[in-house]
């Protein structure tokens, strides 16, 4: 199950930063993640300072 970055995403690349996978990517005015490179490691989860992303 993949992560999902919600519209509460402020485009702080913070998520994309602490992914290992390199799966998160800046979109249409938030940050995306692929969820076939997502490995579901929480590493973006942690670091995001306005708890953006979930697991879906």
């Amino acid at each position: 199950m993949a992560y999902k970055i919600s519209d509460e995403c402020i485009s702080c690349g913070a998520c994309a930063a602490a992914c290992p996978t390199e799966a998160i990517s800046e979109g249409d005015g938030k940050y995306e993640i692929d969820a076939d490179k997502c490995v579901d490691c929480g590493s973006c989860a942690a670091g995001c300072p306005v708890e953006a992303i979930s697991a879906e």
